[in-house]
C-alpha cells in the first residue's frame, strides 16, 4: 500500500466548521471596501518574476530567499504572487486604470512564500487589501487607515493599535539613506551578513532586522525624524492630526519600515499582542514612483495588506465571532423523502438556510443528526401532518418546546423567530 499524500508543507486545508468564520470576515471585508467606494480587482495568480525583482526589491527577504519561481515550457521565469500591490499596478498599467483616473481598488485572494510556516505565517497565505491611486496629500493616507479602523471596529477586534511613520520625500529618504550608510559603516563588523549585504544597496531595509545584535544598532541609528523637508513634516503631521480628530490613536515610531522597496513617506503597521511574535496584522503606506517605475505615468498611490489567517486568529482568540448555528432548520420527514424535499425548497426559496434529512431512520436517529447539524429549529413531516397540511416545529437552540404549524405559515413563523 503506497504513503498516504499529504498537503504540502506550510499550505493547510481549510475544513467544515473553520470555513465559516472565514465566509464572515470576508463579507466584512468586502462590506468596508465598498462602503468607502473601493472596487474590486483580481490579478493572476503567477506573474512574470521580474515584476516583482523590480517592484518589490532584488534585496528583500521575499525576492531574495521566498518566492516560487519556475520556468514554463517557453523559458520564461514565473513566480507565484507573493504579494498583490505590484500585480495591481501591473493590471493597472496595461488596461489603462490610472492615466487620467483616480482609482479606489481592492482584492482578496491567495499568496505564495516559502518561508518557514510557524502560527499565522503559511506558504500559502491569503491577503486582503486596498489600493488608491490618483491622489496626493495625507488626507487619502487617513482615509486608507480609517478604512483598517472601521474593519477592527466592525469584527469587534479591540487590542489593537496603530505604529506610524514617515519616510519623506524621495531627496529626504535620499539624505537618510546616506546618514544609515554612514552610521553602519562605522560597526560594520558588528553587523549580521544579511544586513552588510543590505548596507551598499538599500541600508533602511538594515531597521527591519530581527537579528538580536543588529537590534541593538538600530536603536541607536539615526532618526528619519531628523531629515525631513519642511514639506514632508506638514504633510505628516497633518496626517496625525486627522487621525487623532478621528479618534484613532497613534504609535509614532521612526524606526518603522516597510520590507519591501516600493515605500515612500507615509508607512504604518497594525499591531497586536495577542498573536505573539507575528504582531502585524495589517501593514501598508504610500509608494508614489511605483507606477511609474513600471512604465506607467507618474501616479501617487497608497495602500495596505492585512493577513486574512492572522486576522481569523485573532478574531478566535478574542472570541469575538460563533460559527455553531449554521443551519436554520432540519427538516424531517417519517412518510417520504419528496416531504422534506418540498418544504427545504421552499424554505430555502425564503432565504432560510435548511437542509432535509437523507438515509431514512426512526425520528429519534433523525432527531440527533438534526441536533447535531447545528440548526436552530427541526421541521418535523409525519402522516398527520400530511394529511392536515401541517408541520411539527421544534426548537432545538435556546428555550421553548414544539408545536404544529400549518404549512403555509412556516416561512413567516421560521423569518419572525430567526435573528
Amino acid at each position: 500500500m503506497s504513503n498516504k499524500i499529504q498537503a504540502v508543507k506550510g499550505m493547510n486545508d481549510l475544513l467544515p466548521g473553520k470555513v465559516e468564520l472565514w465566509h464572515q470576515v470576508e463579507q466584512v471585508l468586502r462590506e468596508a471596501a465598498w462602503s468607502y467606494g473601493y472596487q474590486e480587482i483580481r490579478t493572476p495568480i503567477l506573474e512574470k518574476t521580474e515584476l516583482f525583482k523590480q517592484s518589490i526589491g532584488d534585496q528583500t527577504d521575499i525576492v531574495e530567499k521566498e518566492m516560487y519561481v519556475f520556468e514554463d515550457a517557453s523559458d520564461t521565469s514565473l513566480a507565484l504572487r507573493p504579494e498583490a500591490t505590484a500585480a495591481t499596478v501591473r493590471a493597472g498599467n496595461q488596461h489603462g486604470l490610472f492615466h487620467n483616473q483616480q482609482q479606489r481598488l481592492w482584492y482578496m485572494g491567495p499568496m505564495f512564500r516559502r518561508e518557514r510556516p510557524q502560527k499565522g505565517r503559511y506558504r500559502q497565505f491569503h491577503q486582503f487589501g486596498i489600493e488608491a491611486f490618483g491622489w496626493t496629500g495625507p488626507d487619502i493616507d487617513a482615509e486608507v487607515i480609517r478604512v483598517g479602523a472601521r474593519i477592527w471596529k466592525n469584527l469587534g477586534v479591540e487590542n489593537i493599535r496603530l505604529k506610524l511613520n514617515t519616510l519623506g520625500s524621495p531627496e529626504a529618504r535620499e539624505r537618510y539613506r546616506h546618514a544609515l550608510h554612514q552610521y553602519f559603516s562605522n560597526c560594520r563588523d558588528q553587523l549580521d551578513s544579511d544586513s552588510l549585504r543590505r548596507l551598499e544597496r538599500n541600508p533602511l531595509r538594515i531597521l527591519d532586522s530581527k537579528v538580536e545584535s543588529t537590534v541593538a544598532l538600530v536603536e541607536a541609528a539615526p532618526s528619519i525624524l531628523e531629515y525631513l523637508d519642511e514639506d514632508s513634516k506638514r504633510s505628516f503631521e497633518s496626517l496625525c492630526e486627522s487621525l487623532t480628530q478621528s479618534g484613532i490613536s497613534i504609535d509614532v515610531d521612526n524606526r518603522l519600515v516597510r520590507g519591501l522597496d516600493y515605500y515612500t513617506s507615509t508607512v504604518f503597521e497594525w499591531v497586536t499582542d495577542q498573536l505573539g511574535a507575528q504582531s502585524a496584522v495589517c501593514a501598508g503606506g504610500r509608494y508614489d514612483q511605483l507606477v511609474e517605475h513600471r512604465g506607467g505615468r507618474a501616479t501617487p498611490a497608497v495602500g495596505f495588506a492585512m493577513g486574512v489567517e492572522r486576522l481569523v486568529e485573532l478574531i478566535a482568540v478574542e472570541q469575538k465571532s460563533s460559527t455553531d448555528e449554521f443551519l436554520d432548520a432540519y427538516v424531517i420527514s417519517l412518510c417520504g423523502q419528496q416531504h422534506a424535499v418540498d418544504i427545504t425548497e421552499r424554505l430555502r426559496d425564503a432565504g432560510i438556510r435548511a437542509c432535509e434529512h437523507c438515509g431514512g431512520g426512526k425520528l429519534k436517529s433523525q432527531m440527533k443528526k438534526a441536533d447535531q447539524s447545528g440548526a436552530s429549529f427541526a421541521v418535523i413531516v409525519g402522516e398527520d401532518e400530511v394529511a392536515t397540511q401541517s408541520v411539527q416545529l421544534k426548537i432545538l437552540r435556546g428555550e421553548g418546546g414544539q408545536e404544529q404549524i400549518k404549512r403555509e405559515q412556516l416561512v413567516e413563523v421560521l423569518v419572525s423567530r430567526l435573528p
